[in-house]
């Protein structure tokens, strides 16, 4: 790989190459531990092997790998050479073929033995390769060899698309977010800032590699601080957890709150463990923290409980309470962390401290505009704010607390569903008449799917959840289905999709 000099603040490239050489990056129980020379090193072989088989800057590179450092690996040696796409290795084969079209992804990067599933998803012509770690940490790529040939990837401009994620919409077809170099970096920073992170912290990353909170709130943040993460292969596993965590040191670990209920359940009363010793903090974001489980999180494990506020759009964080002394208010979210946020009323007019509207935010980790969706960007940005689509409102001391969503997206545990999505699903089922799904509580995940049908033919409940599982990933289905002679709806006549659980959980 060939660099001129880095700009750590700049770009990712720049973010692992100022850390001390010999102090441990990316640590996996029972794996390889990598310095930061050798996670450099890693990055740049696999980015330049990127660019042998024809990665040129701008391609996408979809990355379908469960957590482990060979996704870690991935996702910054695909930001560099052209342009990552990480993809839930939980999609069926149809949503894979849909985020594989709709990103244009030129190359897909597998565990071993995925070959042939990707070739019944992936569009002629894209390269597939797989990827494995050998036991000094080395990764070793597989690729078709056609069209290779020996190449150096260069170093990334901070301008560049890094990172391509999809977000749901009210409108039921997924946006696409592209984040630059300068979005991540810039974010990343902040969480560091906002925590205090040095290359003494060692973050427990339990979160999905294919989305902004695991990518950047844990694993970025982490490397930006020159300090260590710890990526469990698989992701989280409440059996092994404070285990992993004790044998490797962790000082802090962020997560959704149906992660910490988990491990709440599994406390029961039982001494803090050995686990939670050397924690500075725990942090919880992608979905509203209730102020008795912040206590009981507490209580448990003897640390401070940050809550803090992010998006996609934003490159995650955008808000966080502060660590101690600093004021913690349990039900908010914090202030701003390095953006600004304020409160808008429909006609683009900023509101004072006290008022409610929806939130709005601007700053160098949000986004300049969603990829080829000009109607969305018309809708999403007002004199250089961007629309988050909640409401909220800032008291005086500009602590943001959520009063609710303007969308009507489910929030699953930090997963995003799209109810119409779903409905698409529901609808293709010969003897659906009509769908709608909306979100019910849930005590975990904070919200939970279901969905009310009409039907113009026989069938049962049984038969409609099984036709899901085989099109939807299991944490969209539907967990219950309402089955009606007419689905209710409010004096317009629209479905108030938000009001369904009241009609139909009494």
């Amino acid at each position: 790989m060939t660099h001129g000099c880095p700009k750590p603040e700049t770009d990712l490239y720049g973010l692992i190459s100022r850390a001390a050489p010999d102090h441990a990056a990316l640590v996996t129980p029972q794996g390889p531990s990598l310095t930061y020379r050798t996670l450099k090193r890693e990055v740049e072989r696999v980015a330049d092997a990127l660019v042998c088989i024809g990665m040129e800057k701008g391609a996408r590179v979809a990355i379908v790998l469960p957590n482990g450092p060979e996704a870690v690996i991935a996702f910054l040696a695909a930001s560099i050479a052209g342009v990552a796409a990480p993809l839930n290795p939980a999609y069926r084969l149809e949503e894979f073929r849909f985020y594989l079209e709709d990103t244009g992804a030129q190359a897909l990067i597998l565990p071993p033995g995925g070959m042939e599933a990707a070739r019944r998803a992936a569009m002629p012509g894209t390269a597939l390769l797989e990827i494995r770690s050998g036991h000094d940490g080395a990764m070793l790529l597989s690729a078709d060899p056609a069209g290779s040939r020996r190449r150096s990837a260069a170093s990334p401009a901070a301008a560049e698309t890094a990172l391509v994620l999809h977000t749901s919409g009210t409108t039921g077809r997924p946006k696409r977010v592209p984040l630059s170099h300068a979005n991540l970096a810039a974010s990343a920073q902040n969480i560091a800032n906002t925590y205090a992170l040095t290359e003494d912290d060692t973050s427990l990353c339990v979160m999905p590699l294919f989305h902004v909170h695991g990518l950047v709130g844990s694993v970025l943040s982490a490397l930006a601080s020159g300090g260590t993460v710890v990526v469990p292969r698989g992701g989280f596993n409440a059996l092994s957890f404070w285990q992993t965590a004790r044998g490797h040191g962790t000082t802090w670990y962020s997560a959704v709150p149906s992660v910490h209920q988990m491990l709440l359940a599994r406390a029961r009363g039982e001494a803090r463990p050995a686990g939670a010793k050397k924690l500075r903090f725990i942090r919880s974001c992608s979905s509203a923290l209730a102020p008795a489980t912040m206590e009981a999180l507490e209580r448990a494990y003897g640390v401070p409980v940050i809550e803090a506020y992010g998006m996609t759009e934003a490159a995650h964080q955008m808000a966080s309470n502060p660590l101690p002394p600093g004021d913690r208010k349990p039900g908010s979210v914090g202030t701003g962390t390095g953006i600004d946020i304020a409160i808008m009323n429909p006609d683009g007019t900023i509101l004072a401290a006290g008022e409610q509207g929806e939130v709005v935010i601007r700053g160098r980790s949000v986004i300049a505009g969603y990829e080829g969706n000009p109607e969305a960007n018309r809708e999403s940005f007002t004199d250089g704010w961007f629309r988050t689509g909640d409401q909220g409102r800032l008291d005086g001391e500009a602590y943001l607390t959520l009063v609710g969503r303007i969308k009507e997206l489910i929030n699953r545990g930090g997963e995003k569903i799209s109810p119409l999505e779903v409905d698409q699903v529901l609808e293709l089922h010969p003897a659906v008449a009509e769908a709608a799904t909306f979100a019910v509580p849930h005590r975990v995940y904070g919200e939970e799917v279901a969905a009310v049908i009409a039907l113009c033919a026989e069938t049962g409940e049984a038969e409609i959840l099984a036709f899901c599982r085989e099109r939807l990933a299991d944490f969209k289905c539907p967990k219950k289905i309402y089955i009606v002679e007419k689905i209710p709806r409010g004096e317009t006549g629209k479905i108030q999709r938000r009001k369904l659980a009241e009609i139909l959980e009494p």
